[in-house]
């Protein structure tokens, strides 16, 4: 039964939520020093007004017990303990639009340039062009992302003088860091693609489909494509998630203000409740992608779904 599916999936992301907080939070708070040992907060008596103010002076157990009620009574990620007078919610509400964005645009190019080209790959009978796709697919994943963005600044931002190299200002500052973001993506895709077109493009049926005198183009959208669906779909939830919550380098390279300037920053400063609550956002982002990719792959093989 769906419904069977669903209350245990739902119970499954619950605990693995669960889990994800209370390791962080435990590996957190075993970091050595304290975010107030340093600059204005140096002298002991300060300090220790500061760990009072924020709770942090109270056991850990109920430190800990305090966050969770916070976070599933509240829907409260706590205070920043690095920037004055400011919550984690606002700081995440501000800067996760920009991430989205990023990681959303750089997703849609993967999906697209990758499958366009596994497809291109595997059907092509031109053997250069075959070997043409399969060396950018070893250079995209071959070559590091900081690697890849300090080559685009290089070339197109300080050589040519077409793009900006750093910052939010507008749609072209976003095309460097999207291009940089979705190179080993796009690389992965183009493999598992041509891997599932190969694979089926061999199997009895579709030469059945082909022997009855089905145009090759309906052969390759209602046949090949479809059945080729199932491994793409298995990687693209992930993906979607990972290109999320993997732009922090790249946000850092090209200073945009999104999640993973602050995520940065605060694992620095031991901002506690700040990196406890971009934990907390992206792997909300993570579970969900995965309960979607579960969806669609029971809605598209009927086979998969349970019982």
């Amino acid at each position: 039964m769906l419904l069977k599916f669903l209350l245990n999936k739902s119970l499954s992301i619950f605990i693995t939520f669960i889990v994800i907080i209370s390791v962080s939070f435990a590996l957190l708070r075993t970091l050595p020093g304290s975010p107030f040992d340093e600059g204005k907060f140096s002298s002991p008596e300060i300090e220790a007004k500061m760990q009072a103010k924020y709770g942090l002076d109270k056991p850990i157990q109920e430190q800990y017990f305090s966050y969770i009620k916070g976070i599933f009574f509240k829907g409260d990620l706590g205070p920043s303990l690095k920037y004055p007078n400011r919550d984690v919610n606002e700081i995440l509400f501000e800067a996760l639009p920009v991430s989205l964005q990023l990681g959303l645009l750089a997703f849609l190019v993967s999906i697209f340039i990758g499958m366009s080209l596994g497809i291109i790959a595997a059907q092509t009978r031109f053997k250069l062009i075959e070997n043409i796709i399969n060396q950018i697919s070893t250079f995209g994943i071959s070559m590091p992302s900081f690697i890849f963005a300090a080559i685009l600044i290089y070339v197109l931002g300080l050589q040519l003088k077409i793009l900006p190299v750093a910052l939010w200002e507008g749609p072209r500052y976003l095309i460097m860091p999207v291009l940089t973001l979705s190179i080993a993506p796009t690389a992965y895709i183009i493999r598992i693609t041509k891997s599932a077109f190969k694979k089926n493009q061999d199997q009895v049926f579709i030469r059945m489909a082909q022997a009855k005198g089905i145009s090759y183009f309906d052969v390759l959208l209602k046949h090949i494509l479809l059945n080729s669906l199932i491994p793409i779909i298995t990687v693209i939830g992930p993906l979607f998630a990972i290109l999320i919550t993997g732009s922090f380098v790249v946000e850092y390279i090209f200073a945009l203000p999104g999640i993973g300037k602050y995520f940065v920053t605060a694992f620095i400063n031991r901002d506690y409740f700040l990196v406890s609550g971009v934990i907390v956002i992206f792997s909300s982002i993570l579970l969900f992608a995965n309960t979607v990719v579960d969806l669609l792959i029971i809605m598209i093989d009927p086979k998969q779904r349970p019982n």
